[in-house]
């Protein structure tokens, strides 16, 4: 009874959203009321046959493809409950948390000598440790979303790093798989949605990562980071989960014994930078 009533109410939700309000362009005249079943499989990111089988209360949907359905549809905070409670899930939060606790602020200080910085699971710079001052990689831009990683990387690149191609693939294919990830657990995230929507529809590759995403599991790569005074130097980066706080470190790190790592350890001992460094949507790269 619950998975039928679970397809009647996708079927209703689907047949009376307006094209428009989910970002879909008016082509003449529509033979079906609200959206067809393949564009919300689409934006789903699901099959229409399962979207069919779904509707008809034939298919028991994943909590992460009933968040998508949600998502999709742009559907009220209490419809989206609604659909949990019928699948059988609690609904997720809605907000993507942003505050960094003591412990996360701790491991900044702790890596003194090691550029880290912190996001939040939509790629938010939270905070920042001296050493990644120290590196002075990018110039300010004045735009809201100068501290979003996602959107430095397809919009605004950074001018101070530099990856191989094939190392840049594997960067922004986690970086997207991870936005995505976010994207269904927190699907009333309206900052969320405005992030996603303005890089779906400005930046092509991002779109199509964003289409065809895959799951990325652990995360290592590679930069040259280019300091305004000269040189470069060549830093591996790792990310680390913090699921306390639904943060990801990243933490870059030179050879040991190299001149990668010298040069590294001359630009933080005489930065003067600050410790630690709590920051916002806007600032320098």
């Amino acid at each position: 009874m619950a998975l039928r009533d679970l397809g009647a109410a996708v079927r209703w939700l689907r047949e009376n959203t307006e094209p428009a309000v989910v970002g879909l362009p008016a082509r003449g005249v529509r033979r079906v009321r609200g959206l067809r079943r393949e564009e919300l499989a689409d934006l789903a990111g699901v099959s229409a046959d399962y979207v069919r089988r779904l509707e008809q209360g034939r298919s028991h949907p994943s909590a992460g493809v009933v968040s998508a359905i949600a998502r999709a549809l742009r559907v009220s905070r209490a419809d989206y409950e609604r659909l949990c409670a019928l699948a059988g899930y609690a609904a997720a939060d809605g907000q993507v948390p942003r505050a960094a606790g003591a412990g996360a602020m701790r491991l900044l200080d702790r890596f003194g000598a090691t550029p880290v910085f912190l996001t939040d699971a939509a790629w938010n710079v939270v905070a920042v440790n001296g050493a990644w001052l120290a590196l002075e990689c990018g110039a300010p831009t004045g735009h809201a979303r100068d501290w979003n990683v996602a959107w430095r990387t397809f919009r605004s690149a950074l001018g101070g790093i530099s990856r191989t191609d094939e190392r840049a693939a594997g960067f922004q294919a986690m970086l997207v798989a991870r936005l995505r990830s976010t994207y269904v657990r927190y699907p009333v995230d309206a900052s969320l949605a405005e992030l996603v929507d303005e890089l779906r529809s400005t930046s092509r590759p991002f779109d199509t990562l964003w289409r065809t995403s895959r799951t990325v599991g652990a995360y290592e790569n590679r930069a040259v980071f280019r300091h305004p005074e000269g040189g470069e130097i060549t830093l591996d980066g790792n990310l680390l989960d913090i699921p306390g706080d639904d943060l990801m470190a990243v933490v870059l790190t030179a050879a040991p014994g190299s001149a990668d790592a010298a040069r590294l350890g001359e630009l933080v001992g005489a930065s003067g930078r600050p410790s630690v460094v709590r920051v916002g949507q806007t600032g320098p790269g």
